[in-house]
């Protein structure tokens, strides 16, 4: 049996030993490990693979090292070349190997090459089931730490925004929060942006055994509808699931809107999260009835929010009234606040700094989600003016005249909603600065053109993250289908600083200008090269150079 010495942090354990020690958080691991545990006895490794010491678990063979296990995942993109090329590079320094790929798929002959493998690999074709419930076992073996309360929040739109209410709300109730997705992981007030919306399995998990360390109560994240399919958030302990809306986006990933919405309704399913208690559904959107249907189907309490006082939604917002301040609403609900019996019909003025219509839906939810954790109405309702909007969502940059506002809308609907919001308190013309991202759906390229052309009165074509296509061509794909009287109310512009130039130089005093698409990014991808660009930034340096700061 090999011998591994190392630290009391990162003291060898065995998948034997996991088994042994059983976990109530994970219960979705016990029966998988003991049905791979019999899978590995029946090949040629035999059940020693159960006793085999480790150090870590990668899913990344560059990142190996002597005793760690390596997780082989299917790629996206079925390349099996590079399949095998981890799997060999992985082999020389891992303990064992877990394979979700059948061996014999990657090499041309179907021989698997024994004498290039100098560890056993175990095929373990439903990984993903127990993967990161396998991960957060051996990050508590030698710590045990209790993990936060998760909430989760999916859909096109809104996830970044509810996320962090959520966080904000709870953390002004005295509770330790932190938050997870676009615009970055950790606690309140010390973000690191993140690459990815939901990282791989390793990350989230280990993210979420950090926070436990840190002390953290409450962790409200974004999950993605790549990572509900690919089962990266699988062992994640959330409680409160909430479902926003459903726009095209994603499509590129997605077979057609269906499989986009199967992926969200993951989220309210309990045989994927058995700690679920709570659904919060946005009934407003088209989709709604599909994750209604799993979440009832889970037997979860359901919670929906609505915008539209004509419909039976346990959270109403009614009179809303907004302004380039915020919004003053009355919100609706029959829900009893916790340890109490009144179910009667109850109406809470609220007043919310958040900038737009649309950002009610997004404090609705929030507001539901912090019932859910056993906040009162009345107390949740008194924090709301404390809030503040995520960064590149309706951000304001001062200006002496004019309104400029810096969003993430990067989807037809998003723009959409964003330029209505505005539109009611434009004297002036409306603006929009936008584009699209190169290496993603094509298709909603004009989509995006005609939205801003249907909402903005004046409308500048530019470039957003072009990665590796031509952005010129890129342009020209949103163009399609434009009429000549579309042409003359719009101004094409490539480069995106020099578009951003052009729209504070244009704009009169009572216009609103609004640059979508990027919002909190930091960066433009261009070739493979993320170069410094922040919208924000850009925009305070062309209103100083042009006087209106």
């Amino acid at each position: 049996m090999t011998t591994l010495t190392s630290s009391p942090s990162t003291a060898a354990v065995t998948l034997q030993q996991l088994l042994a020690r059983g976990d109530r958080q994970h219960s979705l691991l016990q029966p998988s490990l003991t049905a791979l545990l019999a899978a590995a006895d029946n090949t040629s490794e035999g059940i020693s693979v159960a006793h085999i010491p480790f150090a870590q678990i990668r899913l990344d063979s560059r990142h190996v090292a002597a005793h760690d296990v390596f997780v082989l995942l299917k790629s996206q993109t079925g390349h099996c070349q590079k399949s095998r090329d981890y799997l060999l590079q992985a082999a020389s320094q891992a303990a064992f190997i877990l394979s979700e790929i059948d061996p014999s798929d990657l090499f041309d002959d179907g021989q698997l090459p024994e004498d290039m493998l100098s560890c056993p690999l175990i095929y373990t074709p439903h990984i993903r089931d127990f993967l990161g419930s396998l991960i957060q076992a051996r990050l508590q073996y030698q710590q045990p730490s209790r993990l936060p309360t998760v909430v989760a929040v999916t859909g096109t739109n809104g996830k970044t925004t509810i996320s962090q209410l959520v966080a904000q709300l709870t953390q002004l109730t005295g509770m330790s929060s932190a938050v997870m997705g676009t615009a970055g992981n950790g606690r309140l007030g010390a973000l690191v942006q993140a690459s990815h919306t939901t990282g791989d399995a390793l990350d989230v998990q280990q993210f979420v055994y950090q926070m436990a360390l840190e002390k953290a109560e409450i962790l409200a994240l974004e999950a993605s509808s790549h990572g509900l399919d690919q089962q990266r958030l699988q062992g994640v302990p959330i409680s409160v699931a909430i479902y926003t809306n459903l726009s095209r986006d994603h499509l590129d990933y997605h077979a057609d809107m269906a499989a986009y919405a199967a992926a969200k309704a993951r989220l309210f399913d309990k045989t994927h999260f058995p700690s679920l208690t709570h659904a919060i559904i946005n009934i407003d959107d088209e989709y709604a009835q599909v994750m209604l249907d799993m979440a009832h189907a889970s037997g979860l309490t359901v919670w929906t929010y609505s915008l539209d006082a004509s419909k039976p939604a346990t959270f109403v917002a009614t009179d809303i009234t907004p302004s380039l301040e915020g919004v003053k609403i009355t919100l609706q609900t029959e829900i009893a606040d916790k340890g109490t019996d009144d179910k009667e019909s109850r109406c809470i003025n609220i007043v919310s700094p958040l900038l737009g219509r649309f950002n009610v839906a997004n404090l609705l939810a929030a507001i539901a989600a912090a019932a859910a954790l056993g906040m009162s109405l009345e107390r949740i309702a008194k924090l709301v003016p404390q809030l503040q909007g995520a960064v590149g969502r309706m951000q304001r940059v001062a200006s002496s005249d004019g309104c400029f506002i810096v969003d993430y809308a990067h989807t037809p609907d998003a723009l959409s909603q964003v330029l209505a919001s505005l539109r009611t308190h434009c004297e002036g013309q409306l603006w929009a600065v936008f584009g699209c991202g190169g290496d993603r759906d094509a298709g909603k390229r004009p989509l995006m053109a005609q939205a801003g052309l249907a909402g903005a009165d004046r409308v500048i074509l530019t470039a957003d993250n072009p990665r590796t296509e031509d952005p010129e061509a890129i342009l020209q794909d949103m163009q399609a289908g434009m009429s000549t009287a579309q042409y003359q109310r719009t101004h094409i512009e490539p480069a995106r600083q020099a578009a951003i130039e052009y729209a504070v130089m244009q704009a009169a005093p009572d216009d609103i200008v609004v640059i979508a698409g990027k919002g909190h990014e930091t960066y433009q991808e261009i070739d493979h090269v993320r170069y410094d660009f922040d919208d924000s930034v850009v925009l305070q340096q062309a209103l100083q150079k042009a006087g209106r700061r």
